[in-house]
């Protein structure tokens, strides 16, 4: 075969080409050898002569063209501008969508229903922990109208986020067999624009929270007994100390900053195709620390195209989302049907005396203590 290297191997019998144990062995996701196929891409100089048999066809053939396409080695020329036009055939789109069909569409999928399941049989055997004291009547401002507005920019926009990002990654496997591709159609153009954009929001939001509630988010010795007593989330009457965060709402409020910050910059990535790459520059880092070497991965590759990044944060930002999710959906069981009088602190502002007596003593005594300080003297007889 003109321009193929012969090798002594069982790819003899095909003249160099791929054998079906080739292609069998990359559907399962195994290594192959491809050098030989990378280098046949043709060589002008044993080209035929003008007047040979085959000689108008140079020293390239077609199959030679579309190796050298598919590794991106052809000398080739595009009218569009747009970024990584150049890129003809890029083999990672299957391994990507397969992923995004299996493994992640799936296991994300149990994810949330298993985490559904656990809260249900939670409420099944706990019942909704009410406040023991009963309620006093008398209220305490627990979160700022600033606070709120920025719990509720985040957590509406998030919500949004979270529904239009499962119809998109659900729509080819369960919604459009359900609801048919006319009715599915108009229903992912409208999300994919709410997704896009109400993802500013969410970000303005995350920062929000940041900056408001970081100071009282750090861990302090109160976290170790509310974590040793369970929360009192699972005993009745047991009620440990914690000031304005306990050490349940710490792990949710740093959880939300990581999953949130990385969520954001994988978002952007997607925002912006082929502007901000990231992984081959995280890879870099990766394989410095040999973690990746230690759990068995080997070497992560740091030299990528840029379909293969948009590939890497398409599936990253799918990954984290669904973490997310999970995590957000037991927050949101315990801030509204799974505590007494916990949604106040978010919805109006103003939360019952004994129930922060109950869940937030420690913040309950420093509030009223300064309040006691900043209330002006009485005026002497």
């Amino acid at each position: 075969m003109p321009g193929f290297a012969q090798t002594d191997d069982t790819r003899a019998a095909t003249g160099g080409a791929q054998t079906l144990e080739d292609i069998l062995a990359r559907q399962r996701g195994e290594v192959v050898d491809d050098s030989a196929m990378r280098a046949a891409t043709g060589d002008p100089d044993s080209a035929a002569g003008i007047a040979e048999q085959l000689g108008t066809l140079g020293g390239a053939s077609d199959p030679d063209l579309w190796r050298a396409l598919r590794y991106g080695s052809a000398d080739i020329t595009v009218s569009s501008r747009s970024p990584a036009a150049g890129v003809i055939i890029q083999d990672g789109g299957m391994e990507w969508l397969q992923f995004r069909e299996g493994p992640l569409a799936h296991y994300g999928g149990y994810l949330l229903l298993g985490m559904i399941a656990v809260l249900v049989l939670f409420y099944l055997t706990r019942g909704k922990i009410r406040i023991d004291g009963g309620a006093s009547g008398q209220t305490i401002l627990r979160f700022n109208a600033v606070e709120r507005f920025g719990h509720w920019l985040m957590a509406g926009s998030f919500i949004v986020l979270a529904v239009t990002g499962l119809v998109m990654i659900f729509g080819r496997l369960a919604l459009i067999p359900l609801l048919g591709k006319d009715v599915y159609a108009p229903i992912a153009n409208v999300g994919k624009w709410a997704h896009n954009n109400l993802a500013w929001a969410f970000m303005a939001g995350l920062a929000i929270v940041i900056v408001v509630w970081i100071a009282d988010n750090f861990p302090n010795k109160h976290d170790l007994k509310w974590l040793a007593k369970g929360g009192g989330l699972f005993s009745t009457g047991v009620h440990p100390p914690a000031k304005k965060f306990n050490a349940g709402q710490k792990i949710i409020f740093w959880s939300v900053v990581v999953l949130g910050v990385s969520i954001s910059l994988s978002g952007l990535s997607l925002l912006f195709p082929f502007e901000l790459p990231m992984f081959a520059k995280t890879f870099v880092v990766l394989n410095a620390t040999g973690l990746p070497q230690l759990f068995g991965f080997g070497e992560l590759p740091t030299v990528l195209g840029p379909h293969q990044e948009m590939q890497l944060a398409q599936a990253w930002h799918g990954i984290v989302a669904f973490v997310f999710m999970a995590i957000i959906i037991a927050h949101i069981y315990l801030g509204s049907v799974g505590m007494e009088g916990a949604f106040d602190a978010v919805g109006t502002g103003e939360v019952d005396v004994q129930w922060a007596k109950e869940h937030h003593a420690l913040w309950y005594e420093e509030t009223r203590g300064a309040a006691s300080r900043d209330a002006p003297a009485e005026p002497a007889e």
